[in-house]
């Protein structure tokens, strides 16, 4: 897509306000995703990383000539984006050092001016490019894979074993949508059950640990769970199918719920083209930052039954947890979850536009649906 159509000054107006209302969704009490219970905690600030991002994305087009939108799938930006800014994000350093500061080209642009009576576009790109590399270079963006973090420790009374509350990013490459991973993990290992669990089963309140962790809490398994979550996050794989893979490639990790939060697709009038219908009836909203539907979906699935390790004199055979797919519900069984929730956020107008045109019942279908208005939000429309 070529910026000087205008068309991406468009799109980047409705994706932030759509994120915007995410926010204000997140910040209201009664929203499943409350920023302030776990959940909330959780996906906030990954939705506060894919804003800056896009703010990010915003000032690369002040000096590049096209940005890629998967238009006909998830409606975000293509894969291609997000691995350009993360290699920028590792040159930004270096590109930062070439260029002129953030004053000197201000007084350049100023200069330019009054020499020429002209709008200094050059000098433009540059100062587009350095607000850019600048952001970046902060880090605090949506890469292709953000590493996991370890945000609660506590002991299930009915095991002994102390747990882990984990979570990871990811971008991913083959939908364009971003994701978001929270794990439940029970830690069998004896040296780290020595370290936490008192003698009366309870969290060892003498050992400090400073919340959020980088990683999983257990330092000898780490890295091998870094690997493990980048290579078995990607959307084409079931919730179950990762939390099988956990089950089994740990031996003394024992999975009991996996959540995924897939954050898309989204509408945009003018934009985006994976359903015509939807398309048509944005473009008739009057003001183009109001003329989007955002949605995601809640995936989560939990073990119900673990079988326990035999050891023998000849072989032994590990703890194996059986876990709970919902085959009553076709599309539970098809998405390989316990549970799944499908949720829609727009702005009045569009709802609006959306029940006016007799097809809000038909888009909606499934959906939770929360609409948008000012600072306020109405759920189950």
């Amino acid at each position: 897509m070529n910026h000087e159509n205008g068309q991406v000054k468009g799109y980047f107006s409705a994706v932030n306000a759509a994120l915007t209302g995410l926010d204000t969704f997140l910040a209201d009490e009664n929203s499943p995703l409350y920023k302030h219970a776990l959940i909330g905690q959780v996906v906030t600030p990954y939705i506060e990383r894919l804003m800056q991002t896009f703010s990010c994305w915003e000032n690369r087009i002040g000096f590049v000539d096209t940005f890629r939108i998967s238009r006909a799938e998830s409606g975000f930006p293509a894969f291609q984006n997000v691995l350009e800014l993360d290699n920028d994000r590792q040159a930004a350093g270096k590109r930062l050092n070439a260029l002129p500061s953030a004053d000197e080209l201000r007084n350049e642009m100023v200069d330019f001016i009054l020499r020429h009576k002209a709008f200094p576009s050059a000098l433009q790109s540059r100062m587009a490019e350095r607000s850019y590399l600048e952001a970046i270079q902060k880090g605090d963006v949506f890469s292709p894979f953000i590493l996991p973090e370890t945000v609660k420790v506590s002991v299930n009374p009915k095991t002994g074993r102390p747990y882990y509350v984990v979570h990871w990013g990811v971008f991913d490459g083959s939908q364009s949508l971003p994701m978001v991973y929270m794990a439940v993990i029970e830690d069998s290992s004896e040296e780290v059950g020595r370290l936490l669990v008192t003698s009366k089963g309870e969290l060892n309140s003498n050992i400090k640990i400073p919340l959020p962790v980088e990683g999983l809490l257990n330092p000898d398994l780490a890295h091998r769970f870094d690997d493990f979550a980048e290579k078995n996050s990607a959307y084409s794989l079931t919730p179950a199918t990762i939390i099988g893979n956990l089950d089994k490639d740990f031996e003394v990790l024992h999975p009991k719920q996996l959540r995924r939060f897939v954050l898309g697709p989204f509408y945009s009038a003018g934009v985006t083209e994976h359903n015509s219908r939807v398309s048509d009836i944005l473009a008739k909203v009057r003001k183009p930052e109001n003329a989007w539907m955002l949605t995601w979906t809640i995936q989560e699935i939990v073990a119900t039954v673990e079988r326990p390790a035999r050891r023998g004199l000849w072989s032994s055979t590990p703890a194996v947890q059986e876990f709970h797919i919902d085959t009553n519900d076709l599309e539970a069984a098809r998405q390989g979850v316990s549970f799944y929730e499908k949720h829609a956020l727009v702005p009045h107008d569009a709802y609006q536009a959306l029940y006016a045109s007799g097809d809000a019942d038909t888009v909606f279908k499934g959906f939770k649906v929360h609409v948008i208005s000012g600072n306020q939000i109405i759920s189950g429309v």
